[in-house]
Parts: C-alpha cells; structure tokens; sequence
C-alpha cells in the first residue's frame, strides 16, 4: 500500500461538469417558482403520527433464572434500574462483536494492501482483534452474571447494530483503501470508548465494584486502540507534525493511558 493519495478521474457527480445543461436547469421561469403555500408540514405530520403510535424498539427480556429474576425484583424496588445496565451490556455485546468482524475485515484487506508504508502490521491488527473478542467475552460473562440471557437482542443492541451496518460495509468493500477503512475504523473506536465509559458509570452506580475493574481496563484497551488507528489513519493519507514522532500515539491526538 502506498500513502494514500486520490488520483484525478472522469467524475461526472458535479455541476460544473456539465456547464450548459446546469445553467439550463437554473434559468427556471419565475412564474414556476411562485409559492403555491406547499411546505414539508404534510410530511411532518405524518411522520408525526408514526411517532406516536410506534411500538418501543423491542425490551429487555425478563432473566432466565429465578435467581436472576429475584435479583432483578430487589434491585428495582430499591429504586435501582437493573433493566438500563442490562441493556447497555447488551449494546457493548453487540458492538464488541461488530468490532471483531471489522478488524477481520481489515486485517483481509491488509494482507492484499499493506506494504510497510505505514507502521500498522498485522500483527498489531491481529492483537486488537484478540481484544475485541475478549471484551465480547467479557460483557457476555457479565450479562449471565446479573441472571441475564447474552444471546438475546435488547433495545441499545439494536441500534448500534444499524449504526454499525455502514461501517461493515466500508470494510467489506473490496474498492475501499487502507486509509478509508481506517478512516470506519476510527469512527468505530470513538463510539466504543464512549459506550465503554457509559458501562462503567452504570456498574459503579449498581455497586459492582468487579465489573467496574473490569470494565475499566477493556476501556484502557480502547483507548489505546484508537491512538494506534488515529496514527495509523494519519500516516496512511500522509499527514505529519513536522518534528513529532506519529510512532507515538499520544502524539497524534490519543489519550494517554491511565496506569
């Protein structure tokens, strides 16, 4: 792979490629533009009426266990929401194993493209990839924990499921470089962070201290995650810092890592 650098083509998606025709299509009678009172109030308002008698976006299903579901009854008549924890544990699992596919994706993809332009390896891709798969574990390990069913689809794992439908596609998209699948790749690491330091504050606040050590040394794992791709991504459309070293990840807009 060489540094990325995007070559000149007939592309034809622009006005100006076609300057008559567009001064053609701008040189509209006025009397065709009088405003006959049309709005987009028509829509809104149907749009307006879905909302309003949609179903939720499905439920967090009932534990599995009578344990998990006497603990489940004590905690929410202690004015706790066990159900929020649940469903944000189902999210993280369902990302987690997105995040796996992706770096399987890439990993594919660099074994055609990647030439040593860049610092990125495959084994530094096959080491993330490990620790998606373990953070999935993880999470899956502590639904099951709290009585829950880690093979069932809540609310929030639906939707970082369509979130995550365009980034699979990115990676899975044989005409895409290097530099634009990492370009999907950062977006999915800024997402996970945040999502991991949502989980964290839900455990600490349902007093599993575990989970919270847990939890929080996956997030350590993310955060270096996304300084290694935002290098990598860096280098691959040849930005540089002048005097600063893009080896090193906190140079390139990373976090630093807590101990």
């Amino acid at each position: 792979m060489t540094i990325q650098t995007e070559h000149i083509g007939m592309n034809r998606t622009g006005i100006q490629m076609s300057p008559i025709d567009s001064k053609a299509m701008q040189d509209v009678d006025p009397n065709m533009m009088s405003h006959d009172g049309g709005d987009e109030s028509a829509m809104a308002e149907l749009r307006t009426d879905y909302i309003a008698h949609a179903d939720a976006l499905g439920s967090i299903p009932l534990p599995g266990t009578i344990t998990g579901a006497v603990n489940m009854g004590v905690q929410m008549l202690k004015g706790d929401s066990p159900q929020i924890l649940l469903d944000k544990l189902g999210e993280r699992l369902a990302f987690e194993r997105t995040g796996t596919r992706l770096y399987d994706a890439l990993i594919t993809k660099c074994e055609v493209m990647l030439d040593g332009d860049i610092s990125m390896t495959i084994e530094d891709l096959e080491q993330i990839r490990a620790d998606e798969a373990r953070h999935f574990l993880l999470i899956s390990d502590a639904i099951e924990s709290l009585g829950g069913d880690p093979t069932s689809q809540t609310p929030s794992a639906d939707v970082v499921g369509v979130e995550s439908m365009g980034l699979v596609q990115i990676l899975n998209d044989p005409r895409t470089s290097v530099a634009q699948s990492l370009h999907a790749i950062v977006t999915a690491e800024l997402s996970d962070k945040a999502g991991w330091e949502t989980l964290i504050a839900l455990a600490d606040e349902h007093e599993l201290s575990e989970m919270v050590d847990d939890f929080t040394q996956a997030l350590n794992q993310e955060r270096e995650h996304l300084a290694l791709v935002q290098t990598w991504y860096e280098e691959a459309i040849g930005l540089t810092y002048g005097d600063v070293e893009l080896d090193n990840p906190a140079n390139a807009g990373g976090e630093s890592i807590a101990p």
